[in-house]
């Protein structure tokens, strides 16, 4: 494929993970990483997924900014900056076929987390939000999913929704951001994707794409209910993960 064709590709990509999480509140993770990774290689399709997690977090915070709790983001984003080390440790050492099973089973893992989850015992203290933040850090390096486990912890904790969604923001932000920066430090992918396209290319389209996702979809809020548009964005994810996994079992046996 041609440098063109995979930027049209990625570009598309990352526009339905944004508008999806605009109208569902489903992470953009779930959507793009699956996608990428089959296309361009576990590797890049996870960096790619990173950096669309850095811009999505932030301009989507900038309208959520009051309803930001800074005091478990500050418990939580040091600890995804732990658990992003061993990811990219074992990004840089797991061979590609390997690292696609990794994240297809992730993501299909959290997917049915996701589905069948239901009461869960209460933890309020700081460590559960230390912990999921560490776990969160780790997936979110390996996989670019974080958000089934902080889902997770917002339920032990009784987190409300308004003040979960909002500080997820900055959360994945940064989580996104540790991930690139420990990935291009440990040489764990290739700083031109293997595609012909740079970082700074890639970002910048990014960047662009992730502000028109917003906008078309502020538009059709209006139209497309939140729980479509989460069905829609749970079975691209699903059909990702398992077309992930399916790549992956090939790479290992061929």
């Amino acid at each position: 494929m041609g440098t063109g064709w995979d930027l049209a590709i990625i570009v598309a990509a990352v526009l339905v993970g944004t508008m999806l999480q605009r109208l569902s509140g489903t992470g953009v993770g779930l959507v793009v990483a699956p996608v990428l990774s089959l296309l361009f290689g576990p590797a890049l399709g996870v960096l790619v997924t990173n950096m669309t997690t850095v811009v999505s977090g932030f301009i989507i915070m900038l309208s959520v900014l009051a309803a930001v709790d800074w005091r478990r983001y500050l418990l939580i984003a040091p600890a995804a900056v732990v658990g992003a080390v061993p990811g990219a440790w074992v990004v840089s050492r797991l061979p590609a076929g390997w690292l696609s099973i990794l994240l297809g089973a992730i993501v299909l893992a959290a997917l049915l987390v996701t589905v069948t989850l239901r009461r869960l015992p209460e933890w309020r203290s700081g460590s559960a939000a230390v912990l999921a933040g560490a776990i969160g850090g780790f997936f979110n390096t390996t996989s670019g999913v974080a958000a089934p486990v902080m889902v997770i912890y917002s339920r032990l904790s009784r987190w409300q929704q308004a003040g979960f969604a909002a500080t997820m923001q900055p959360v994945f932000m940064t989580m996104g951001a540790v991930s690139v920066l420990s990935k291009l430090l440990f040489g764990s992918v290739d700083t031109d994707g293997g595609i012909g396209l740079s970082l700074g290319w890639m970002f910048l389209a990014i960047v662009v794409t992730v502000a028109l996702g917003v906008l078309v979809a502020a538009r059709l809020a209006r139209r497309v209910p939140a729980a479509r548009a989460r069905r829609l964005a749970m079975l691209l994810a699903a059909l990702g993960g398992a077309a992930a996994i399916v790549r992956g079992i090939i790479d290992v046996t061929v």
